[in-house]
């Protein structure tokens, strides 16, 4: 399943679309429903865990090849590693965070085309779907 986030008004960025692995017995003939909440849970869950593994992969000085050495300059930073990893996610948190961000519509979840609404519907992604993010911004004095 394919991931996209957006920020209304920006342009969009490659780092805005990864994918994630389709929870098993998600698909519509699957004996375990999958709720909007399950979905964004295992989302936001999968990303912490990609976050303290690359804060762990930081800590180690690397040596940089010509090519990785170019590829991080077009990005705009070299950074070969040496760092401490003061920063550990914290799941709960991070879930919680999100799950209130969308009850409170700080943000959209529009799966393969449709708006979801409700952390509480069931819901059938598959290999193939698109989950996207989109986080609303609010005009000053509204």
């Amino acid at each position: 399943m394919f991931i996209e986030t957006r920020v209304l008004g920006t342009k969009p960025r490659s780092l805005d679309r990864w994918s994630v692995p389709v929870p098993p017995g998600a698909g519509r003939g699957g004996d375990d429903a999958l709720t909007l909440r399950d979905l964004i849970t295992r989302v936001v869950t999968a990303e912490v865990a990609a976050f303290d593994d690359r804060q762990r992969r930081r800590r180690l000085m690397r040596v940089l090849s010509d090519g990785e050495i170019s590829d991080a300059a077009i990005v705009g930073k070299i950074d070969p590693g040496g760092h401490t990893a003061s920063i550990v996610g914290d799941t709960a948190g991070a879930v919680g965070a999100a799950l209130t961000g969308f009850e409170d519509g700080l943000y959209l979840v529009v799966l393969d085309g449709s708006e979801q609404r409700d952390l509480d519907a069931q819901v059938y992604p598959t290999d193939t779907s698109t989950l996207v993010f989109i986080r609303l911004t609010f005009l000053a004095g509204a």
